[in-house]
């Protein structure tokens, strides 16, 4: 399966929520393995950024689901982009 990298800013209303109620972060990684990803690694940011995960996902239009479904919310917006592991990119390299 690739693998993604997805940014993520909450919006104001975003950070309402998870202030009112924190558990839904993991209510939405949830939903996101729902919709045929899966959430590798999640890690809260300081920053311009306020989460980053690592999300498995069988293609490119899967993870653009998972991206748009999250954004129609409004509570929070994404940034996706596709990774791979740095041997894979060598060997390609090497071909």
């Amino acid at each position: 399966m690739a693998k993604f990298v997805m940014l993520t800013t909450l919006t104001d209303e975003g950070r309402k929520t998870i202030t009112e109620n924190p558990a839904r972060i993991k209510e939405v990684n949830k939903e996101v393995e729902a919709m045929g990803a899966k959430i590798l690694a999640q890690y809260a940011l300081l920053g311009p950024y306020d989460f980053v995960n690592i999300i498995e996902a069988p293609s490119n239009e899967a993870v653009s689901k998972v991206a748009i479904a999250l954004g129609s919310r409004g509570t929070l917006q994404t940034m996706t982009m596709a990774a791979m592991d740095v041997g894979d990119f060598i060997g390609g390299l090497r071909k």
